[in-house]
């Protein structure tokens, strides 16, 4: 497998801590409302989806913008948080949602058995120990030849990056291997975010350890003074930045499901 960048160890996370946590930064951050921007149009590019799973589906709001974005298509999030489910069930009522830890080897439900005919995986993979178990797992629920498109994050690891739990940051070849030993077919994978993500990026090293501090939910349950700051004045930098660039940080792919299981 190609060397991925940046590797560490840290506990396992506890992700109902994290949501309950994080929840407002997340939906706020202008890194994510990119990362939602690009996902979006990568899986509308054969017309619209008729049935979307979000694996890893955190708060929803991924979901959310689906739902918006795809009124009639079926939509669907696994999440190992039952906070994260309960607020995904709040902000898109009718979606298909499971509790469900991708790192077991458990079958999905008969109903969610090779379901989707689009997928997406963001921002999860650098969270966990063994990414190809999880993605391996995760095609149990997609049908044969499914679009799935990945985000994971590049280049230097930041202070809050360790601290939210990410174990590595990846390069395209590294993500691209990973998915291959996990049973997809890579189209592309790619560096992206070029030129605003790095530079929202450099901000969020350059902080250190005081992002932390930033973005911890005040009793309003709103980030802290300097992260609203610093995300209103990225969100509209970032609608300007390129999807695919040698120089980007941020590294996504699109591949799609095989029928056999990887072996592992």
């Amino acid at each position: 497998m190609a060397e991925q960048t940046a590797t560490t160890t840290v506990e396992p996370d506890d992700w109902d801590s994290h949501w309950d946590a994080y929840s407002p930064m997340a939906a706020k951050n202008p890194a994510q409302a990119y990362r939602r921007r690009l996902a979006l149009r990568l899986l509308s590019a054969g017309g619209t989806p008729a049935r979307v799973l979000d694996i890893g589906s955190g708060q929803g709001d991924f979901l959310q913008s689906a739902r918006r974005k795809w009124p009639r298509t079926e939509l669907a999030g696994l999440e190992p948080s039952g906070s994260g489910i309960e607020e995904t069930r709040q902000k898109v009522p009718g979606a298909r949602l499971l509790q469900r830890d991708l790192l077991r080897d458990e079958p999905p439900p008969p109903e969610l058995a090779g379901w989707a005919t689009h997928a997406v995986c963001s921002e999860v993979l650098e969270h966990v120990d063994d990414d190809v178990r999880l993605m391996a797992n995760a095609r149990a629920f997609l049908s044969p030849r499914a679009l799935t498109i990945v985000t994971v994050p590049g280049g230097r690891m930041s202070a809050f990056d360790r601290h939210i739990g990410h174990r590595r940051h990846y390069t395209p070849e590294a993500l691209a291997a990973t998915l291959r030993a996990a049973g997809y077919e890579v189209e592309w994978a790619a560096r992206a975010g070029f030129p605003f993500l790095n530079l929202y990026r450099q901000v969020v090293i350059a902080r250190g350890t005081s992002l932390v501090q930033d973005v911890a939910t005040t009793d309003g349950g709103q980030p802290g003074l300097p992260a609203r700051l610093a995300m209103a004045v990225f969100h509209p930098l970032l609608r300007a930045t390129l999807t695919r660039s040698p120089w980007g940080t941020q590294i996504v792919a699109a591949a799609r499901a095989g029928a056999a299981v990887a072996d592992r």
